[in-house]
């Protein structure tokens, strides 16, 4: 894929991004470089690679869901607020 000022003004559009005409050079030039990495990694010959070479055949840990609540965090982190009642935030109205 050869990219030019051409594909870089469509990415522009696409993106809803600008680039300055200052930078144009420049990021066509990375755009190029990011392209042909890309290339080269297309022609490696994965033949003999299995698909789920990095997959494990276990599932992902999971714990009990059990709910719990530590008065002592809540008084602590409340005991920092201006105002508080019940085990909760105390705010000015703000909506009449």
């Amino acid at each position: 894929m050869q990219v030019d000022d051409a594909l870089l003004t469509k990415l522009e559009k696409l993106s809803f991004l600008k680039v300055s005409d200052d930078k144009r050079e420049e990021i066509i030039n990375q755009l190029s470089e990011i392209v042909s990495f890309v290339d080269n990694i297309s022609e490696l010959n994965t033949d003999g690679v299995d698909d789920n070479f990095a997959m494990s055949d276990k599932g992902t840990f999971t714990r009990e869901d059990i709910p719990s609540c530590d008065r002592s965090v809540n008084d602590e982190i409340l005991k920092n607020a201006p105002l508080s009642g019940d085990h909760f935030f105390i705010v000015p109205k703000i909506i009449e």
